[in-house]
């Protein structure tokens, strides 16, 4: 009998680094009966971080995804849970699961509150319109400030943060929950072997008062949302019940109107029930959440899948993991349709039909297998041949496409080399694993030194990377250091003509073009060719490949090397000979014109720019803004967060190698900062200079 999708819950736990993201997913799990005991991220013992590198420093860096159930209101309802990293160097790992996850927690600390990477991951929800609640983690800790947190997002977000709770005493005096809803208290006991470790008792006396003012402002903006509340409201504000709030705090947040607020103490086993309970009472089923759209390949007509078993097939692979056990594992989320294990789907990206000979529901990397999964799951598959992330698997007679994913580029280079003969075949087949895993990450051979250049999102990526090297696939390597990941552009738009002649014995090469080079149009990326050539001067079967020369051209610009993302070519004219000229003479042709007509068209070095944020005791202040000058960082803003100063600025990336320490040094241990990535910018000339001649040794003749 198909499941009920109405009692399905794919949920993801997104948050700033240190908020307290898997100590609350490790919670979820105890409390819904999947673990027995709890693990402790400190104690490096948590079951969503299950590889070695996140239980040593403590935090996640893949998403892990776990099916859970919880009973709410007497139902049996599914939770299928993400737990995503915290640190910007794995930003990709929190955008794939956004785009698949109906709902989020996000998660705050109660101290920290707003911090830069809770701004990243809320704009990512927004990107994917992704309703959520808000959970204010770490209530025990020293300067926790619940209602102050719910300020803090509507001043930074814009957003109606709306509190459903008030927290009892806080700090180390933090009891229990005002629920706002049922107007009843409940009280926590710090009993870690029980499930249900709290009772349900009256308002304390001291608490009325506050708590029946904010249930007021709590009826009063909830009525707002809907009419017929609103008329109940004028009438007899007190004759509003509990499940009608809940029905009309559950339509806002679907259509994202209301973020409710809950708080707790995920440590301390506290508030996490109740967090449960709102989950499954304000946030979406796959039913409520709009019909995913995407494009028939055959017809380019725009179709819609809605979240039911009666609809062909559709799923996203949202994530590639790698287990050693069972092999290549892809991670996918059913929009419609039924998928059984043994069956055909269609890669709408390939063109080719894959085999899925076994499914699972995945718990944190272990398995149970499924003989067949529904609309609204998300499952595991194996025996895929060729995938990528964010493919769309179809039925193979409906085919349609998803909306691709974007991801960011690398901007931090590492050069590697194995230590022996036989690490070399080992790190080959290691790095296409990894490379496939994560989007961002990319691997290149630098075509003089012949060295293998791993790139990656920060010198954190790099490091786990290089670790999973030695420990997951057993490859001893040496590296270089880091190095930052430049890139070209043209600024102006020159003409040129390049004749290209070779005599040897017998048949010569020739090619004449006349062409046009510079920036591209706004918004276009890659090569923008434009054919102008009349009267038939350049064959037609030539064009191709004057095109093919100036896209390949592109891997290696004129000044130092570095990629050119963008740029336009216009072909005016030329000529040919009918013996001596051939395609491959043309491609030539190009990428000799490009090399000599680049720098005449102003071509620059550019540099990928940090956007950097330091919280700070103010006396360092003055300290941290000298030195954030001196690396050429241009500062964006200060404010004031409780005790502490937040300094904003923009730093170019190559300045920041090693800042931490520094930091460190500066402010005695007591600032900490974080950075990512926010655009590429023109290198100054006297810099430029330096690069084009550290790299001079790495130019090569293409000839």
């Amino acid at each position: 009998m198909a499941r009920d999708l109405k009692y399905t819950r794919n949920i993801g736990i997104m948050a700033h680094i240190d908020a307290g993201k898997t100590t609350t997913s490790e919670r979820i799990l105890f409390y819904t009966g999947k673990t027995h005991k709890i693990g402790e991220t400190h104690e490096g013992a948590a079951t969503m971080d299950w590889m070695v590198q996140e239980q040593e420093r403590g935090i996640t860096i893949t998403s892990a995804a776990t099916t859970a159930f919880w009973n709410y209101k007497g139902n049996q309802y599914q939770i299928n849970l993400i737990d995503t990293p915290g640190h910007v160097d794995f930003t990709v790992e929190v955008e794939r699961s956004l785009r698949v996850l109906d709902g989020a927690v996000a998660t705050f600390c109660a101290v920290g509150g707003v911090e830069p990477q809770s701004e990243t991951v809320w704009r990512q929800a927004d990107k994917y319109n992704v309703p959520r609640i808000g959970y204010v983690n770490k209530m025990d800790r020293t300067g926790a400030d619940f209602l102050a947190v719910c300020a803090q997002i509507k001043e930074h977000f814009g957003a109606t943060a709306l509190p459903v709770v008030l927290p009892i005493g806080s700090e180390d005096k933090f009891e229990g929950l005002v629920d706002l809803i049922y107007n009843n208290a409940i009280y926590y006991y710090d009993d870690k072997t029980v499930r249900d470790n709290f009772e349900l008792k009256e308002i304390p006396a001291f608490m009325k008062e506050e708590a029946a003012e904010w249930r007021a402002k709590l009826i009063e903006e909830v009525a707002a949302t809907d009419d017929a509340l609103m008329e109940k409201f004028f009438e007899d504000p007190d004759s509003i019940t509990p499940d009608e709030l809940i029905a009309a705090i559950r339509t806002a947040t679907i259509n994202m109107t209301l973020v409710p607020m809950m708080c707790g103490s995920s440590f301390h086993n506290k508030g996490v029930q109740k967090l449960l309970d709102y989950i499954m009472a304000f946030l979406p089923s796959p039913l409520d959440v709009p019909a995913v759209e995407g494009i028939n390949p055959k017809t380019d007509e725009t179709e819609k899948r809605e979240s039911s078993v009666n609809e062909p097939f559709c799923g996203l692979a949202f994530k590639i993991a790698t287990d050693p056990f069972v092999g290549r594992l892809a991670f996918i989320r059913l929009y419609s349709g039924a998928l059984d294990a043994g069956s055909y789907v269609y890669n709408a990206r390939s063109g080719k039909r894959e085999r899925i000979s076994r499914i699972y529901q995945m718990h944190a990397n272990k398995q149970n297998p499924m003989e067949r999964v529904e609309a609204g799951d998300i499952c595991a598959a194996i025996g895929f041949k060729e995938i990528r992330t964010g493919d769309t698997l179809t039925a193979e007679n409906a085919p349609i496409v998803l909306e691709q994913m974007t991801f960011p580029e690398p901007v931090i280079g590492l050069a590697v080399e194995p230590k022996t003969q036989k690490d070399l075949d080992k790190l080959g087949i290691a790095l296409a694993k990894l490379a496939e895993e994560d989007p961002t990450f990319t691997v290149r051979t630098d075509e003089e030194s012949g060295q293998t250049i791993i790139s990656g999102m920060g010198e954190l990526h790099l490091d786990i990377i290089v670790d999973r090297l030695r420990r997951e696939f057993g490859v001893e390597i040496n590296q270089g250091a880091p190095q930052v990941n430049y890139k070209e552009a043209l600024t102006q738009t020159v003409q040129h003509r390049e004749v290209f002649k070779k005599q040897t014995g017998g048949r010569g090469k020739f090619a004449d073009i006349i062409f046009e080079i510079g920036p591209a149009d706004e918004g276009v990326s890659g090569l923008q060719f434009v054919d102008e050539v009349k009267g038939g001067n350049v064959p037609k079967e030539y064009i191709p490949a004057v095109q093919k020369g100036f896209e390949s051209a592109m891997a290696n610009g004129a000044l130092a090397g570095y990629t050119i993302d963008s740029m336009k070519v216009t072909l005016k004219d030329g000529s040919f000979h009918p013996v001596d000229s051939d395609q491959l003479s043309f491609e030539i042709c190009a990428r000799n014109g490009f090399r000599v007509a680049a720098p005449k068209a102003g071509s620059v070095i550019m540099e990928p720019v940090m956007n950097v944020e330091v919280v700070t005791p103010e006396e360092n202040m003055g300290d941290i803004i000298g030195d954030l000058n001196k690396r050429r960082g241009q500062i964006q803003g200060m404010e004031s967060k409780g005790t502490a100063r937040v300094i904003k600025a923009r730093v170019p990336l190559s300045e920041m190698f090693g800042y931490v320490t520094v930091l460190r040094t500066i402010s005695s241990g007591r600032a900490t900062s974080s950075m990512e990535f926010s655009h590429f910018e023109e290198v100054p000339a006297n810099l430029a200079k330096e690069i084009i001649e550290k790299s001079s040794g790495k130019r090569k003749d293409l000839e």
